[in-house]
């Protein structure tokens, strides 16, 4: 196979009309492939805009043998994989499809936004740096000429997008986990590295404590059967909706600030 490395996109390219070799797959490699590419794949319940990925999964199979195909589609019919419930990003796929045009590309792209904290749609020039699918929906993270630093736009608010024509360089020090440091999930916040910790009663201690829901979670677990798990974060505002989520099983205990933010969302919950 041959890639070719364009010097003045940086980036990696492959020459149109290229076939891939059939390739020798393992029974289980060929589960695994049809699995991910035909759960994911689905318009529905998979990850949005990836319906290719079930018939490039298909055409590396058909170099397998009959018997061995049969097999992978058999033992497949009962295997299934469900993600959370996520945008649908209804009447984005064009838009998709040209912001990976222009990461492929390195070209820039005007960009008219959406922004929840915005009273009117912003418009900017962008360079997309990243295109990452996380938990519910598709983001696009890169410099935005408006706000003169890289930032993170949900694919599902972007409201008119444009290849721009000009070019651009991804930053030889860039990198997605530098970018999102110790962010609860994509907004990095202040202050940063801030300590959490928060006690889980017994009835939910083991559920929340067999998921790794932060890169920094550590876990104590007490005598009276309820665990406390900590994490260093980078802001508070995220990982407030996920305590809440847990309603009275949940106590803060540190730090202070977080206490009083939960306390008012509480107060606020109930005087509505």
């Amino acid at each position: 196979m041959h890639v070719l490395y364009d010097e003045e996109r940086q980036g990696y390219c492959m020459p149109l009309r290229l076939s891939l070799p059939a390739s020798q797959l393992s029974l289980s490699e060929a589960i695994s492939l049809l699995l991910f590419c035909s759960e994911l794949s689905d318009s529905t319940t998979g990850i949005p805009f990836q319906q290719d990925a079930r018939q490039a999964a298909m055409k590396i199979l058909e170099g397998l043998p009959r018997s061995v195909r049969e097999t992978v589609a058999e033992i497949t019919e009962s295997m299934s994989i469900r993600i959370d419930s996520r945008n649908q990003l209804i009447g984005s796929q064009s838009l998709y499809e040209v912001l990976l045009s222009a990461l492929i590309r390195r070209e820039q792209i005007r960009v008219r936004y959406h922004s929840l904290t915005e009273a009117s749609p912003l418009s900017t020039l962008l360079s997309p740096y990243r295109l990452l699918f996380s938990r519910r929906s598709w983001y696009v993270i890169g410099r935005s000429s408006w706000h003169r630093t890289v930032r993170t736009f949900n694919v599902g608010r972007l409201e008119q997008l444009e290849l721009a024509g000009t070019f651009y360089k991804i930053p030889p020090r860039f990198s997605l986990d530098r970018y999102l440091g110790n962010a609860w999930h994509l907004i990095r916040g202040t202050p940063t590295g801030q300590t959490v910790k928060v006690q889980f009663d017994q009835q939910v201690a083991m559920n929340v404590a067999e998921v790794r829901w932060h890169k920094t979670q550590t876990a104590e677990w007490l005598e009276d059967g309820s665990v406390v798990l900590s994490f260093k974060v980078d802001g508070l505002s995220e990982i407030v909706w996920w305590i809440l989520g847990y309603g009275r099983y949940a106590r803060v205990l540190e730090p202070v600030t977080l206490k009083a933010m939960i306390h008012e969302h509480a107060q606020q919950m109930l005087a509505t």
